[in-house]
């Protein structure tokens, strides 16, 4: 990974400073919320005691009837088709029973399902009435009731039997339809409308289980009251709906309807509000539904005395509704539950707002930050990248050090920072270097000159000793060391032919040559001495003229050519390849043989570099001058000498890339 890479992974962390502001919007839109909760809450309380304190009739403690209103036409025949609508909200009478209440214009509707397996049928005027099944109906009109009792033999109409003397204008007889299946019975039945009944009783008796004939279940009536409406619509704030429902959920009064003000947001802005900044909203379904019963949790945790409010979303696009249930109480005593529904887009657009002032600030300190570190990495990465480049400008052509680059020319080295720091002490490091090879590279030339007279004085000493008389046992070391001698002449004179070598080559007169016939030349003069060894020459066809002096590069050749045959099987091949280059030629001398060691490949063309074994006693010392010479024959042509192993492992390749001489301008 790049530096610069790395400097705009970094540049990313400052997506932290959106990620806490979005977590702070968040936070901010819950503590709206709870705002929003606490007044509300406050509100439906203070109207629930309101309620309590006033005159209004609110249902007494316990359980009760509630009675529906007609959606429909009732015909009272027994079946249950007219109270399909209201079904869903029957009401459980002992174990196998639901019954219906309902009123309209018309009169006051009682439908009793019962739902019984085996029968006992008797008609309500027979003695065994109440030993058969049958249904006790108890009417409660203020502080008077009267109990009937109703049965029948067979499916059709019947008459309820008055057990109780007439009281007030409650009715002395009561006609309905009685039908039945093999599950149970239906009975359904109709009161006149102003009867003002305050309470019910309603009682069933199956014969197989037995128990009191003329019990009933007395419950006070509820139902739908507009004069606590109209109460409830004076205390509720504006904006709101209000709904008071009994302990159990059952409407006894509504008003008010949600309104939805302020401007509505966009689409966008809406996705970005539920998707990125709404707490969970609940259903609406439960709340929204015109039903006479709600069944929601809210009124459970009213009717236990622990108000309770809920988030849902609202009817309008991008509106959200607070609601709150609180209870009513009387006498420290739950007698309803007050629900009051408020719209708002007030607390989504708050939001929205803050999350894109907050998304642009952040975007903008982001692009702000990310340009500042991506324009440094980008300064900091070309700094390094001309260090790098001057470091490898300064080591030139197989470990020689550039004299420019090292004598004050480095780049950066006058910088205050730590980029400045490394380019001194790369400035140094290359100065140390650079003086301790070029005192390498003169070595033998400075050995070769002062060894010159010791060697004279040994030789001299050894000659006089041979005329001397020596002993039969001298004689062996006498010629010893005059071998010695010999050998370390011969390593003299070949440090000293190295250094004539260099001031030849660099004297040498260049011209206008074609080097494919230099090279073709060259082979043929090789062929004889390669011996049963293949030669293979590639030439162009055309002729490819260079300026240069023909006789530096025929010797380059014959160096690597003796170089390339000691290393070459005694029926291995060679190819001495020439082709053109960019501006110049290329010479390429490939053999069979071993490859060349990693670690020696840069150092090949150096002075008294070898990779032969050590020579055997009597043999000629072997240099490493051949390849030197090669390298300074390129470099006097603008070139360079190089070593590479060939692709197939089968050898090595020596080449020579020569640009040409430089011209000489005559005098003017």
């Amino acid at each position: 990974m790049s530096l610069r890479q790395k400097l705009l992974l970094v540049a990313l962390c400052t997506l932290a400073l959106p990620v806490a502001g979005w977590l702070y919007v968040r936070q901010m839109e819950t503590l709206l919320r709870q705002g929003q909760e606490q007044a509300l809450t406050a509100t439906a309380t203070a109207v629930a005691r309101s309620l309590a304190v006033t005159d209004v009739p609110l249902p007494q403690p316990g359980s009760g009837w509630y009675v529906q209103q007609a959606v429909n036409p009732i015909t009272i025949d027994g079946y249950g088709d007219d109270w399909a609508p209201m079904t869903p909200w029957s009401q459980a009478i002992g174990k196998n029973g639901k019954l219906l209440l309902a009123e309209d214009d018309n009169g006051f509707y009682i439908y009793v399902d019962v739902r019984a397996a085996r029968r006992t049928r008797a008609d309500a005027g027979d003695p065994n009435a109440l030993a058969s099944d049958h249904l006790i109906l108890d009417l409660v009109q203020g502080t008077q009731h009267r109990r009937y009792l109703l049965a029948s033999a067979a499916p059709g109409a019947f008459t309820a039997l008055t057990l109780d003397p007439a009281a007030g204008d409650l009715p002395d007889r009561i006609v309905g339809q009685w039908q039945e299946d093999g599950s149970g019975y239906r009975a359904e039945l109709r009161l006149p409308r102003g009867l003002g009944l305050s309470a019910l009783g309603v009682g069933i008796y199956t014969a197989v289980d037995g128990g009191d004939p003329l019990a009933t279940e007395m419950r006070p009536l509820w139902r739908y009251s507009g004069d606590l409406a109209q109460e409830l619509s004076r205390m509720a704030p504006d904006d709101t709906r209000a709904r008071l429902v009994t302990p159990t959920g059952w409407l006894l009064a509504q008003s008010g309807h949600l309104t939805t003000t302020g401007p509505q947001p966009g689409w966008f802005s809406s996705v970005i509000y539920r998707s990125l900044l709404a707490n969970p909203l609940e259903d609406a379904e439960l709340w929204t539904s015109d039903v006479p019963r709600l069944d929601l949790p809210e009124i459970q945790s009213a009717r236990n005395g622990q108000p309770n409010t809920v988030w849902r979303q609202g009817e309008e696009r991008d509106s959200v509704v607070l609601a709150t249930a609180v209870p009513v109480e009387r006498d420290r005593t739950v007698v309803g539950v007050l629900l009051l529904e408020q719209a708002s887009r007030a607390v989504p657009l708050l939001a929205n707002r803050a999350f894109f002032s907050l998304l642009m600030t952040s975007f903008g300190v982001l692009l702000v930050a990310g340009a500042i570190l991506l324009f440094f990495a980008t300064r900091l990465s070309l700094r390094l990248g001309r260090l790098r480049d001057a470091v490898e400008r300064a080591q030139v052509n197989d470990g020689r050090l550039d004299g420019q680059m090292i004598q004050g020319h480095f780049p950066m080295a006058e910088a205050n920072d730590e980029i400045g720091d490394l380019a001194r002490s790369f400035q140094k490091l290359f100065e140390a270097v650079g003086g301790y090879t070029d005192y390498l590279r003169t070595l033998a030339s400075k050995l070769s000159h002062e060894l010159n007279t010791p060697l004279a004085i040994v030789k001299s000493s050894l000659d006089n000793l041979e005329h001397a008389e020596l002993s039969a046992e001298a004689q062996p070391y006498l010629a010893r060391a005059r071998d010695g001698v010999a050998r370390l002449g011969t390593l003299v004179r070949a440090m000293s032919e190295a250094s004539r070598m260099e001031r030849a080559i660099a004297a040498a007169e260049p011209e206008d040559v074609d080097l494919v016939e230099v090279v073709r030349g060259c082979a043929d003069a090789y062929r004889p001495l390669a011996g049963a060894r293949r030669l293979d020459c590639v030439l162009p066809e055309q002729a490819l003229h260079l300026h240069g002096a023909p006789e530096l590069i025929a010797q380059a050749l014959d160096k690597l050519f003796d170089n390339a045959l000691s290393f070459t099987p005694a029926d291995g091949w060679l190819r001495l390849t020439l082709r053109p280059s960019d501006g110049g030629a290329e010479i390429e001398l490939a053999n069979q043989g071993p490859p060349l060691p990693a670690a020696m490949q840069g150092r090949l063309f150096d002075s008294l570099v070898s990779l032969r074994d050590k020579a055997t006693p009597g043999d000629a010392p072997h240099l490493g001058l051949g390849l030197y010479v090669v390298r300074l024959v390129a470099e006097r042509h603008g070139g360079v000498a190089s070593a590479r192993n060939l692709e197939d492992g089968s050898g090595v390749a020596f080449s020579l890339s020569l640009q040409g001489m430089p011209r000489q301008r005559l005098a003017g």
